[in-house]
């Protein structure tokens, strides 16, 4: 009996979301991405790491449906992966790979946080592995991604949910699916009511997508300098109860500041704050 090894190098879902990440953060650095052209190459419609990747967000979107369609989504997907042609599978994986070496300095590229790893971790395990190989650990990975499809997903995963992997799921056409036009104007569109300093947190976020320092002690900062300006604010404002009320939001910056870990919902929280700041100066 052998144990499951799951390999981020290997799974198709961590791949495409982190070269997703690369073409966002070399979009706001305004640099050419080589990830797009990575893209382009590997993930056409015809070919089966596409169809790979399908059933990977196949499994990561569907949410709070009955426990009975989750396992008949689950053992169609899995019936589904069975009939992938394996040789190509493995081969176009590990041109992939090689690409994505010869591209980027790989440890950095594998550095982000993948949010939904754990799923997209099982996922690969049931894809890879078969109930004869490890029962219990087979089990295991199938009532976790059970759990998952049942599971109602949280504000922060609804807001934060990548609107560029959509994009890139969604189209029919290799030219719409893959093209850096789309890519441009869907993150122009969804981020174009934004200031500098909202753009900066974005920015900051996507090329340090990790729970190291670097992101911890510019969260820090950010909190630091907007505890400052909600407080020159105040003192222009008389209506003591909203003095009362800026005071407590002051206060819960402390608790971002205190993080050991920086996720999603302080980074949105930011953003918040930002907007505060915007309406402090219409008074």
């Amino acid at each position: 009996m052998k144990s499951f090894k799951h390999s981020k190098f290997k799974n198709t879902g961590i791949l495409f979301e982190l070269l997703v990440r690369q073409v966002a953060s070399d979009t706001l650095n305004n640099v050419d991405s080589k990830a797009v052209g990575i893209i382009k190459k590997f993930f056409t419609n015809s070919s089966v790491l596409s169809k790979e990747l399908k059933l990977y967000q196949t499994l990561v979107k569907e949410r709070t449906i009955k426990e009975s369609k989750a396992t008949a989504i689950l053992d169609a997907v899995l019936d589904a992966h069975s009939k992938l042609s394996k040789t190509n599978l493995s081969k176009q994986k590990y041109n992939l790979i090689k690409e994505i070496k010869n591209s980027f300095v790989i440890e950095d590229f594998f550095r982000a946080k993948v949010n939904n790893y754990k799923t997209l971790a099982s996922i690969y395990n049931l894809f890879e592995h078969t109930v004869a190989d490890n029962p219990v650990e087979y089990v295991n990975n199938k009532f976790t991604l059970m759990e998952h499809l049942v599971s109602k997903p949280s504000a922060t995963t609804k807001l934060t949910e990548s609107n560029t992997i959509n994009s890139f799921i969604k189209q029919d056409k290799e030219i719409r699916l893959l093209s850096y036009k789309i890519l441009v104007d869907s993150f122009n569109t969804k981020y174009s009511t934004l200031d500098k300093s909202q753009k900066n947190i974005l920015r900051e976020y996507i090329n340090s997508v990790t729970d190291g320092t670097n992101l911890k002690d510019f969260v820090t900062t950010e909190s630091v300098k907007l505890k400052k300006q909600i407080r020159n604010h105040s003192e222009n404002i008389d209506d003591k109860v909203t003095k009362i009320k800026l005071s407590e939001v002051t206060n819960m910056l402390n608790s971002i500041s205190n993080s050991k870990i920086i996720s999603d919902s302080h980074i949105l929280t930011l953003l918040r704050y930002h907007e505060l700041i915007k309406e402090l100066k219409k008074l």
